[in-house]
């Protein structure tokens, strides 16, 4: 079973209201939904997943909590297209938790997990066109290594893409611990020993497969231009290099407007129009009790005045 990371701070920190229209971006298998249907008895609930188990996982489980949800199998970036479909302009809560479930860690037939052998694939989507067997097995060297070297932060990444390809020129690589004896090959024994050391080289991998960072950017300012005055986003990153996308804007919108900076009085139309709730880690319990939330950071946002193009439409 898939277990909620920070799953009591999210749900406390998006402060629900009973009539609210909240959205999970991230629906996977129901863990954040289920509490805040819980809550918003008179509200609505709008969940967006592209992996059809744990939608049809999730449809039972939200069933037996009410029927004010709608689930949508679509990507998080098409949410503010999806909704405005449903007439839906503002929304009181949005969560993102940008991590892949345990199921699909778990079941190695997803082929997302260095730790099961399986057939590579890590597609979120099982209709997605590209899997992580073609990015192994077509991609360039050069497109391998920029690849596990952005998206892994990978320091040995050249030797694993030049090796890859010296594997594939003999056959093709179909198995993800075929994949991992590779990358132990391609870095020193002391690499190999602490953690496991194909982990940077998959994330990169799924990165890729998955389109993960290139539509993280526009999601999160499609998500904030949806938000209502006191509606608040929860977004969970994993990793560094969504977590610097996620500050990064955060960052923009809750500071004052570089070009009134120096004056005396700030217009109102140059204040942030949001502000910082929480930037915070997993307790201690947290991580006692599961070990994958140890990379995990919560990001919570509140908009606190309309943009001005918003008051005068």
């Amino acid at each position: 079973m898939h277990y909620s990371v920070m799953l009591n701070e999210v749900i406390e920190s998006l402060n629900l209201k009973s009539d609210g229209i909240i959205v999970d971006a991230t629906l996977g298998y129901g863990g954040h939904s289920s509490r805040i249907l819980e809550r918003i008895k008179s509200g609505h609930l709008f969940a967006f997943d592209q992996d059809i188990e744990a939608i049809e996982f999730s449809q039972k489980r939200l069933e037996c909590l009410g029927t004010n949800f709608t689930i949508i199998k679509s990507n998080f970036l098409y949410m503010k297209e999806e909704l405005l479909k449903r007439d839906i302009q503002k929304v009181s809560g949005i969560v993102f938790d940008l991590g892949v479930s345990s199921p699909q860690l778990d079941n190695k037939e997803r082929g997302f997990s260095y730790l099961h052998d399986a057939r590579l694939d890590m597609r979120m989507d099982k209709d997605g066109s590209i899997s992580a067997y073609d990015v192994v097995n077509t991609y360039s060297e050069s497109d391998l290594y920029r690849i596990i070297r952005d998206y892994g932060e990978e320091k040995y990444a050249k030797n694993i893409a030049r090796n890859i390809v010296h594997a594939r020129e003999k056959k093709n690589i179909e198995t993800t611990f075929e994949l991992v004896d590779i990358v132990k090959h391609s870095m020193p024994y002391k690499e190999t020993i602490e953690k496991n050391p194909a982990r940077r080289t998959f994330q990169a991998i799924r990165i890729e497969v998955n389109h993960e960072l290139d539509i993280l950017d526009a999601s999160i300012r499609n998500a904030l231009s949806m938000l209502e005055v006191n509606g608040r986003i929860a977004v969970i990153t994993f990793h560094s290099l969504e977590d610097r996308i996620v500050k990064k804007i955060f960052k923009e919108v809750t500071n004052v407007d570089k070009v009134a900076r120096s004056l005396p009085v700030v217009p109102d139309a140059y204040l942030p129009k949001f502000k910082t709730i929480i930037d915070t880690a997993p307790t201690n319990e947290e991580l006692l009790e599961n070990n994958r939330s140890r990379s995990a950071r919560l990001h919570v946002i509140e908009r606190i005045r309309e943009d001005n193009n918003e008051k005068e439409s």
